[in-house]
């Protein structure tokens, strides 16, 4: 039998052996005291390949979000952003419960919230309305299958900040799968931001951890906060050893994931039962619209083998990543076909 495919998830895939390498022989200090050299290393890199003065390890890519609008915000201040992002759905009203903020939240389409909309939302505050201090953005952008926001799109909001004194904080949980889909340095992406957030433990494999990027002085405050929150860890070094393999070798081979989705999505799209929107099938995720209830779905599908989650009642979400190979995406599209036949 072959072994599960498991698409639930970036999240799912384990260290490589040269990940468990360097985290073994991870030289570690105390990073509460600033004293880890790894994780200093790891920070050093990432806010190198973001084009960022500084960088902080984070736990989670939640806790790198929720630590930026702390820093970007007062309690009181108005959030704008998208009412699907990751921030919104997913990260438990963190933002009202830490940061005291107003999220004001905009429709959008794939992720994109129209420039104009963002100016006419936009509000300096006065004795009756919050003051506007942040925008947040997303890129990939999760709730609509992975899609990627434009390069001169993000110029544009990032010109309208500007102009109106409004930070900026892109949550880039996977931006260097965007910056593939692209074809431009993440460092350009990074650009269009004061603070940027990206995920270790997606599509780079390592077992756990994010990292946040800004200004010097940003980062220092960040660092303040995320202690507060309980963030700040020890000789952690054993993680961010991984880290650091992940950046100079796990970047390039996100193209095979995009691939491999694609392949996967044009196959399903053929079958009966399942339709899928190609546009939206730019990086390393496929959602799948089923006309039999998505949870049945889910349910027959692991019986062959194939893990997929159900993230609406007629919608499945497909992950791939770097422990789901070419013959891994064979073995689901053949369960697939098994399913169509039989719904």
């Amino acid at each position: 039998m072959h072994r599960l495919v498991d698409l639930r998830s970036d999240t799912v895939t384990v260290p490589t052996p040269e990940m468990r390498r360097a985290m073994a022989n991870a030289e570690v200090g105390d990073d509460v005291y600033g004293e880890d050299p790894t994780i200093n290393r790891l920070q050093e890199r990432a806010a190198e390949l973001l084009g960022k003065e500084a960088a902080l390890f984070v736990p989670s890519g939640t806790m790198g979000n929720e630590v930026a609008i702390k820093v970007h915000t007062h309690p009181g201040d108005e959030v704008l952003l998208d009412e699907d992002c990751h921030i919104v759905k997913w990260e438990l009203g963190a933002a009202a419960f830490i940061s005291n903020v107003q999220l004001h939240t905009l429709p959008s389409q794939r992720g994109i919230v129209p420039v104009e909309e963002y100016a006419r939302r936009i509000h300096p505050g006065d004795d009756h309305v919050p003051p506007t201090r942040l925008i947040c953005l997303e890129n990939t952008y999760n709730a609509a299958g992975g899609v990627v926001l434009p390069l001169e799109y993000m110029r544009e909001i990032w010109d309208l900040a500007r102009k109106h004194g409004v930070a900026v904080h892109l949550d880039g949980a996977r931006i260097f799968n965007a910056s593939i889909a692209l074809g431009v340095p993440a460092k350009e992406l990074a650009a269009c931001a004061d603070s940027v957030m990206f995920c270790l433990s997606k599509g780079l494999a390592c077992p756990v951890g994010s990292v946040l990027c800004g200004s010097r002085a940003f980062i220092e405050e960040a660092r303040r906060v995320r202690k507060i929150l309980g963030g700040a860890m020890r000789q952690a070094g054993v993680l961010a050893a991984a880290g650091l393999v992940a950046l100079d070798s796990m970047i390039d081979r996100l193209a095979d994931d995009h691939r491999r989705a694609r392949r996967l999505a044009e196959a399903i799209a053929n079958m009966p039962g399942f339709s899928v929107d190609m546009a939206t099938v730019q990086t390393n995720m496929v959602y799948v619209q089923t006309q039999q209830p998505a949870r049945r779905i889910v349910q027959q599908l692991e019986t062959l083998g194939v893990l997929c989650l159900d993230v609406f009642p007629h919608t499945l979400r497909l992950v791939t990543h770097k422990d789901v190979d070419d013959e891994d995406i064979t073995c689901a599209i053949d369960a697939f076909a098994r399913v169509a036949s039989i719904s």
